[in-house]
């Protein structure tokens, strides 16, 4: 409780200076991230932080304590946030949520993640079941690229649907119900397969009748 109390009393007396962030230099924003980090790492190492800045001037900006996807340090991001402060500019969040966008995904209209020479849209992206773990109710999936063939099953790829589906899912589903993910090529006939924006509709479909046989 002592690192926790630290942190926010960091927080507390510069949180002006972090809000400015976004209005500093490129050698500012750097150095105030750093000591963020900093701060943040005496607390936990293995967990990490994004801050949303508000559109409107007069909304809140958000402090989101992320896991990186790694549940073996959720209670550290969950205790940390539940003894956030209340203050009157800042919105703190545990885990990173799902996007908001996804009515401009399941239209077409999203933007791209560019990742160094990958360029992807998630409208674009579908997905089969491989497999269903019962023990832990976790799905191994295929994801589906159209140029799958130009940029192969890199690292650089694999971080980039990583992302992608944690946006679409949030941090904490994503966890709680993917075990493992393939690559491949989208096949020329591909309407049997669904798209990555349904896949938390999807998950929640097949527990929910998972749920009822047990029952049964």
């Amino acid at each position: 409780m002592k690192k926790i109390n630290t942190f926010w009393n960091w927080f507390q007396d510069n949180n002006q200076t972090i809000k400015n962030l976004i209005n500093e230099t490129p050698k500012n924003q750097k150095h105030i991230s750093f000591w963020i980090n900093k701060n943040l790492s005496y607390y936990c190492k293995e967990i990490d932080f994004m801050i949303v800045f508000p559109k409107k001037g007069n909304t809140k900006s958000e402090l989101i304590i992320t896991a990186n996807g790694n549940p073996e340090y959720f209670n550290q991001v969950i205790d940390l946030v539940d003894n956030a402060p209340q203050l009157k500019n800042w919105k703190f969040t545990a885990f990173i949520q799902p996007t908001e966008r996804i009515d401009k995904i399941i239209d077409g209209f999203d933007d791209p993640y560019i990742f160094h020479e990958i360029t992807l849209k998630a409208s674009e992206l579908k997905f089969l079941t491989l497999d269903y773990h019962e023990e832990t109710h976790k799905f191994d999936i295929i994801v589906f690229l159209k140029n799958y063939h130009l940029y192969c099953d890199t690292k650089t790829l694999e971080q980039a649907i990583f992302i992608i589906m944690q946006d679409i899912l949030g941090e904490n589903s994503l966890f709680q119900n993917i075990n493992f993910v393939q690559l491949a090529q989208m096949p020329d006939n591909n309407e049997e397969l669904i798209h990555l924006y349904d896949l938390q509709l999807y998950i929640d479909e097949i527990n929910s009748k998972l749920l009822k046989l047990t029952k049964i």
